[in-house]
């Protein structure tokens, strides 16, 4: 198997470092390591070169099994051209049309709502991922001036939109989940959100054991914090989901809790934590690693080595509860110590 991996900027070196340390020790405990290829694609790249990508990046990237990212952004490159290039253009090129983000709270301490048990805080948001207000379809018109217009359009196909609700029944019925909940906002945007809202009722018939049920975008907002032990699978759109799954962190411990995997299943998928690259940060030993580590867990099942995703699952777990991680999530280690943890608890395993 054969893993990409795209260190990025900031943070994003230092915790994809140790991110790799935990793939590289689990697979030595489980006799099974993906050969690893690391490309220099971020802002020194941007730089040096002039280009985000080299010339057949995304063929180079079909190859592999799998793309592991850390986080992109580099304050020497204002408009962030090479975030776009990178991430929007993996997501495009390779049609990863499933964005997932697990939103499990490890340990009470860390939910911001009060009395949550970790039972109360377990729903995934599957997020449409290559359509949207993200395709950047428009144009500015006398920009600058004070007579400026500026268009953003959103497309919603039938194609994108029934894959991805088919995708998040068929993830409810994998997984033992009984509700799927669909958000929109189709009483402001009727046009487009119609399109949502016919095929959610359509498919839901086909899925009769599972209870579905809409609530506009605003109203699930409310609810994910009133109480977000209602939900079990959250399917919505690209702008929407990239929102609310930035709550759903926060309800977790916070970003740098946060794993997630870009997916066309059968094909090459990509894998980041969603915190951003903080470069003030980087080299410092305070990032979260936990985010990374756990987007790791996510690409190891992926490609099909489940059981040693849920040993570093088990071990970060086993960290967290401990108090043995970074400031943010309630410990006292670095970057490097955290993930040291992780790795001596799994190298303290023994492979079922």
């Amino acid at each position: 198997m054969r893993i990409a991996v795209i260190p990025g900027d900031g943070i994003g070196q230092d915790v994809t470092t140790e991110a790799v340390k935990v793939v590289r020790a689990v697979g030595d405990v489980f006799g099974r390591t993906p050969e690893l290829e690391f490309l220099p694609w971020g802002a020194d790249y941007c730089l040096e070169t002039g280009h985000a990508l080299p010339a057949g990046a995304f063929d180079l990237l079909r190859g592999f099994d799998a793309v592991f990212v850390g986080a992109l952004g580099d304050p020497r490159i204002p408009d962030m051209r090479h975030v776009r290039e990178i991430l929007l253009g993996m997501r495009f090129e390779l049609d990863l049309y499933v964005n997932y983000r697990p939103v499990e709270l490890l340990d009470e301490r860390l939910c911001p709502l009060k009395g949550r048990a970790p039972d109360d805080v377990r729903f995934a948001v599957i997020r449409e991922n290559t359509e949207g207000s993200y395709v950047n379809i428009g144009g500015r018109f006398k920009a600058g001036t004070d007579d400026e217009i500026a268009i953003q359009e959103e497309i919603n196909t039938y194609k994108g939109v029934s894959r991805i609700i088919r995708y998040a029944f068929e993830f409810a019925k994998r997984h033992g989940k009984t509700r799927v909940c669909m958000a929109d906002k189709s009483n402001a945007l009727p046009q487009g959100h119609a399109l949502w809202q016919r095929v959610f009722a359509e498919m839901a018939k086909d899925y009769p054991e599972i209870e579905a049920r809409h609530l506009f975008i605003d109203a699930l907002a409310m609810f994910l914090v009133r109480d977000p032990s209602q939900f079990d699978v959250i399917v919505t759109n690209n702008m929407f989901g990239d929102i609310v799954t930035d709550l759903g962190a926060e309800l977790q411990g916070g970003l740098g809790m946060a794993a997630s995997a870009n997916l066309h299943p059968g094909r090459t998928s990509m894998f980041e934590p969603v915190h951003g690259s903080a470069p003030p940060l980087a080299g410092r030993n305070v990032a979260n690693p936990i985010g990374a580590i756990l987007s790791a867990a996510l690409m190891l099942e992926t490609i099909g080595l489940p059981e040693q995703a849920r040993a570093v699952e088990r071990a970060v777990k086993a960290a967290v509860a401990s108090g043995q991680v970074t400031e943010d999530a309630g410990g006292r280690l670095g970057t490097r110590e955290t993930a040291d943890g992780v790795v001596t608890a799994i190298r303290s395993m023994t492979p079922a």
